[in-house]
């Protein structure tokens, strides 16, 4: 069995792994108590981290990592023209295990994984390193976690905001790099939207507490439309208030725009303010209302650069369905920058 082939193999037992941890009440061996142990360790190190969200995440992966799926996947690329490498891999810690992707990647082409990860979300990543070097230990050589300064890299995958991106491009820019920097996802609304899209949109907006480049931070409407609509079909949604980091935040939101006299809309849990922006903080929702949809499709176009998803029913053509921006397929490649290809020319 080559390399290529016990690498996916290993990753085919992680998605299984994951798929039964996920449906266990308690953990019944060695390895789920460990990762039960890494679920609440990560909630004490990130409190934006809690159980169900982990879970959420876990729970994504595992539905990816099928052999069918993967098979599907890898099978688009010629993974013999790689040329192996040290991949640098600069990791984010917004929502759980957002840096897996970059990881998975890197290793199922055939190299290598210098990783720095963020303290938000090591507990999670160095879980799945142990998991994976445990039931494969040819992987050992393969991935290196770097505390101190990284060298010896010859390509560098970072992700970051609009400033730590100079910064990256500073130290990376003389090396074959793909650096990310912020986006943001929206929904255009037509009004025409059933109360099951809306409410499904509450995931799009509330599921990791709007952390993520995929949650959604801002919505286009009508001129006409009806926010109480909006409110109604999301308020089940409305438990995620009693998370105090959440609740402190939309206290903080709320009474900075109330003492700039902004003009608001509340329902208890979200605040819904008019405004040119793509980024809203957290419990906010920016919104926009439109004149024409052709005009909207020719900014959005314009805008590609800083959007990740674009939450829709018709709108335009790589569109995501109401409730689905969290659940991105292995081809759904962060700011459209497909890695596998980059890796394999590079």
């Amino acid at each position: 069995m080559n390399d290529h082939h016990k690498t996916f193999i290993a990753f085919v037992k992680l998605g299984h792994f994951l798929r039964e941890f996920v449906t266990l009440k308690t953990p019944n061996d060695e390895w789920s108590q460990k990762l039960d142990d890494a679920v609440t360790l990560s909630k004490h190190k990130n409190g934006w981290f809690t159980r169900e969200n982990v879970i959420n995440s876990l729970q994504s992966w595992g539905e990816l990592l099928t052999e069918d799926k993967l098979s599907e996947w890898v099978n688009s690329y010629d993974l013999t023209t790689n040329k192996p490498k040290t991949v640098a891999l600069i990791m984010a810690g917004n929502i759980p295990l957002v840096g897996f992707h970059d990881f998975l990647s890197v290793l199922i082409t055939g190299n290598k994984v210098m990783a720095k990860l963020s303290s938000n979300d090591d507990v999670l990543m160095l879980f799945i390193k142990n998991y994976l070097t445990s039931i494969e230990p040819n992987l050992k050589d393969s991935i290196e976690i770097s505390d101190g300064k990284m060298e010896g890299f010859d390509v560098v995958i970072a992700t970051g905001s609009n400033n730590t991106s100079r910064y990256f491009e500073h130290y990376f820019g003389k090396v074959p790099n793909i650096i990310r920097k912020n986006r943001n996802s929206i929904a255009v609304l037509t009004g025409k939207e059933s109360k099951q899209q809306l409410h499904a949109l509450g995931e799009d907006i509330f599921r990791y507490y709007g952390l993520g480049c995929r949650s959604v931070s801002k919505v286009f409407v009508p001129q006409d439309f009806e926010f109480s609509t909006l409110f109604e079909a999301v308020y089940d949604y409305h438990p995620i208030v009693d998370h105090v980091k959440y609740a402190n935040n939309y206290d903080y939101n709320k009474a900075v725009y109330l003492m700039s006299e902004f003009k608001i809309l509340d329902n208890g849990f979200l605040i819904l303010k008019e405004d040119k922006s793509y980024s809203s903080p957290i419990a906010s929702l920016f919104y926009e209302r439109y004149k024409s949809l052709e005009l909207l499709k020719e900014r959005l176009i314009l805008d590609t650069n800083e959007l990740q998803c674009i939450v829709g029913n018709g709108i335009v053509k790589n569109e995501i369905d109401f409730g689905q921006t969290q659940k991105p397929s292995l081809t759904d490649y962060a700011d459209n920058v497909d890695t596998v290809d980059f890796l394999l020319r590079t």
